[in-house]
């Protein structure tokens, strides 16, 4: 059997306390901008994590020395940097698996007049455009090129200048590679309609205290004005939203009593609320998350009674890598919920292997399935499946926690892309994991 794999014994309770890793989402856009300056950056709190480990990887290939102080800790220098690393092989296949790549273009661009990109990889949950990426750059000055036969993307420009941008989307990745431009531009730059959420928040302010003049952060209007250069600073990482919200939903469908540790609980938005309408009991402690053994979880309905829907949205709306945690623990709660994923077509389809282990789900469409919950009458049953992205694949993995008699899931390095050492933290409080 492939090595590519975890066996799962489904069925235990777990207790004990998790803490959550750095957030992925906000490592890939800090250490993007390390090539912001020439100064040293110390970043803590990075996850050890497939894609960290090889956006730092290309990091490498471009000249930044990178210093690990242990294994989540790190000093980056960009003072020497290799351009014509952007032409090797090594480059172009290790760029095209890391969606956070993309986010590489507008450091160098704003540095150095040019950048150079496969088209991405990352999770198959539908199409991840980049225009926005691009239709912004190139408002601030950057002359972009695709070329359809390497599927390739490259920009240049001599000066990059400030302009007014209005977003038709509030891409967080997209609004991460203006802002670092914008930063490095000569003039005034501002962008409405700009992602807020608090990743992208904490970009903001670590390149302010580099010495860039952002104001606005926390809003969807954010004014920028450029400054020639950037210096060196420190940062530590938040703990990831997303596997504290993996947590909590492994605690309600494995009827655990598990402590969520030093989780930044005022950074956690619609999260926290969306999981108690779910009927899940949450005491915070502190910084820490609490929750208790739950025999059965109710969801609520509206106050007209009507059934509970919950969609994704941009920040502060709930967050779409949560969508499919969610569905599962729905699957063992006692009512019915629609949910209702709007931002990406594809993230549904892995519903499929639930209703093969014994749930109810109606798949609408490729944006909405309608849960009916089993309130624990009917235990799930193992299976054999596939991880088809991160998010779908710890759904899985959590259903399979939750399920009597052994799972197989496959495809793991689409986990471990996201959760680190997901199988060995687990295990310490309970769980029956087995990497292949």
């Amino acid at each position: 059997m492939s090595a590519d794999t975890f066996e799962v014994i489904g069925g235990n309770k777990l207790k004990g306390d998790l803490t959550p890793q750095g957030a992925k989402n906000e490592a890939l856009q800090i250490l993007c901008a390390t090539l912001m300056a020439e100064e040293d950056i110390r970043v803590e709190n990075v996850p050890n994590i497939l894609d960290i480990r090889r956006l730092i990887s290309l990091l490498k290939g471009l000249g930044v020395k990178v210093t690990p102080l242990n294994d989540n800790d790190f000093i980056f220098n960009a003072a020497n940097i290799d351009l014509e690393f952007f032409k090797s092989e090594e480059y172009q296949n290790e760029a095209k698996h890391i969606r956070g790549s993309v986010m590489l273009i507008a450091p160098l661009l704003a540095r150095f007049g040019r950048a150079y990109l496969p088209k991405p990889g990352g999770d198959k949950i539908g199409r991840r455009r980049l225009d926005t990426h691009f239709i912004g750059l190139k408002k601030l000055g950057g002359e972009f090129h695709f070329d359809e036969e390497e599927n390739t993307f490259s920009i240049q420009c001599e000066k990059l200048k400030g302009a007014y941008i209005l977003l038709e989307e509030a891409s967080v990745t997209g609004t991460a590679n203006i802002v670092m431009a914008a930063c490095l531009a000569e003039g005034t730059t501002q962008i409405y309609n700009a992602a807020c959420e608090p990743y992208l928040q904490q970009l903001c302010k670590m390149l302010n205290r580099m010495g860039a003049k952002i104001e606005g952060i926390g809003s969807n209007l954010l004014t920028i004005e450029g400054v020639s250069s950037l210096g060196g600073t420190k940062h530590r990482v938040l703990p990831d939203m997303i596997e504290i919200g993996s947590f909590m939903g492994l605690a309600a469908m494995t009827q655990s009593e598990i402590t969520i540790k030093d989780c930044a609980v005022k950074e956690l938005g619609n999260i926290l609320p969306t999981f108690r309408k779910m009927g899940l009991n949450i005491e915070i402690k502190g910084d820490d998350i609490y929750i208790p053994a739950q025999d059965e979880y109710e969801i609520q309905t509206f106050i007209d009674g009507s059934i509970l829907t919950v969609y994704d949205a941009p920040w502060p709306g709930f967050t779409p890598d949560l969508m499919s945690i969610l569905l599962v623990m729905a699957t063992q709660s006692k009512g019915s919920v629609l949910i209702h994923q709007k931002m990406f077509e594809s993230r549904l389809f892995f519903v499929d292997k639930l209703i093969d282990m014994g749930a109810q789900i109606i798949l609408c469409d490729p944006h909405r399935a309608t849960v009916i919950g089993l309130n624990r009458k009917t235990q799930l049953r193992g299976l054999q499946m596939t991880s088809p992205d991160i998010r779908a694949g710890v759904s899985l993995l959590i259903a399979a926690l939750s399920a009597r008699g052994k799972s197989v899931i496959k495809n793991i390095h689409q986990i471990d892309r996201g959760y680190e050492q997901i199988d060995v933290r687990l295990n310490a409080i309970g769980a029956d994991i087995v990497r292949l």
